[in-house]
């Protein structure tokens, strides 16, 4: 038979009223008798039910982590740190697939049938409707790798994907490409607009550079091999960026199938720094997204906005160094010291918000 509250009550002399208090977020309780009550709970083996608990408090402690992209092996570090942040944190996350969808509709209707206290979108590729969905349903919401606006309707935690296309230029155009192309994700999705957008900013700078584009179906190591085996059927461009390491790793199996190397033939760089870019076999050069401080910052977000929800709309903006690693041909030696970043340290914990690196716009 399961523990019941009354049976702790039993055991430590008090009323029910005095279990029910002890184990209820910010309920007035002596104590002396909070000791006296989980002292019985103890020796009896009695763990809260959280559900009931959810009756008294009207807050489940649940949050929606809503994704669309579950192909893609980043996500799956991604997962990883916001359930571990948010279970750290006292919360619980209940995970919602999105994949092939688009309208907020579905995913409003259920988190509403399961009483959600908050939403975080994790999404690079959803646009910023999507989210401001569920803050005009009236569910706390936080958008992970959203589009940037200095004037946000919503809590946004972020890279600026258009300066992450500028600096992919800049590093092309800095090792001495002249002929460079840009091949993005899924060309709908937010983030490959913005990297291409920024991609070609900085090229029309560099009228003397012959640039070009082209887009994979889905940001997938199928979807990047595919576009790349397309692209080297007539004359490849000297160098890439690829909107998406996945899309690199998939674009590098192409290119070595097609019995060409990197850097020597064709140039790639990526972008987010995935785990499996660091590998020995593949050794990508990247453009590194700060995922860790941004699950952190957006798990800090939420947790203001379940004391606040009236909190006004704020931005965090991470920037993106180059990690220089061997899919692109070395700087020249007098821009080295300029140009190069070494790989960061990834670290496999949550800890505190780097706030180094960081802007906040509100």
């Amino acid at each position: 038979m399961a523990v019941t509250l009354k049976d702790v009550a039993e055991r430590a002399g008090v009323s029910h009223s005095a279990v029910s208090r002890t184990f209820t977020d910010g309920a007035s309780v002596s104590e002396k008798m909070r000791r006296k009550v989980e002292k019985a709970a103890r020796e009896l083996g009695y763990s809260p039910n959280a559900l009931a608990s959810s009756l008294t408090t009207g807050r489940t402690k649940l949050i929606g982590l809503v994704s669309n992209n579950f192909r893609n092996p980043i996500f799956l570090q991604v997962f990883d740190l916001f359930t571990r942040g948010l279970q750290g944190a006292g919360l619980r996350p209940l995970l919602v697939n999105l994949t092939d969808e688009i309208e907020p509709e579905g995913s409003i209707r259920m988190l509403r049938q399961y009483s959600v206290d908050g939403v975080v979108v994790a999404s690079s590729t959803l646009p910023p409707k999507f989210s401001e969905a569920f803050r005009d349903a009236g569910i706390p919401v936080v958008h992970s790798f959203g589009r940037f606006s200095p004037s946000p309707q919503v809590h946004v935690v972020t890279i600026d994907n258009r300066e992450a296309g500028r600096t992919a230029a800049r590093a092309l155009i800095a090792r001495g490409y002249r002929d460079v192309a840009f091949l993005g994700g899924p060309q709908d999705a937010t983030s490959t607009e913005d990297r291409h957008a920024g991609f070609d900013a900085e090229l029309a700078l560099h009228p003397e550079i012959r640039s070009s584009f082209s887009f994979a179906e889905a940001y997938s190591f199928d979807a990047g091999r595919r576009a790349m085996l397309d692209l080297l059927k007539s004359k490849p461009a000297e160098a890439y960026f690829c909107g998406d390491d996945v899309l690199s790793i998939g674009a590098l199996s192409a290119i070595a199938e097609s019995g060409l190397s990197c850097p020597d033939d064709i140039g790639i760089i990526g972008l987010n720094d995935m785990e499996m870019a660091r590998w020995e076999s593949i050794n990508l050069t990247t453009i590194h997204q700060p995922i860790q401080e941004i699950v952190s910052s957006s798990i800090e977000l939420m947790l203001a906005l379940l004391k606040d929800p009236g909190r006004r709309p704020e931005a965090r903006l991470y920037s993106c160094p180059v990690v220089e690693r061997g899919t692109l041909r070395p700087l020249p030696a007098t821009g080295a010291r300029s140009h190069a970043v070494n790989a960061p340290e990834v670290p496999t914990d949550l800890g505190e918000t780097d706030l180094g690196r960081v802007r906040n716009y509100s």
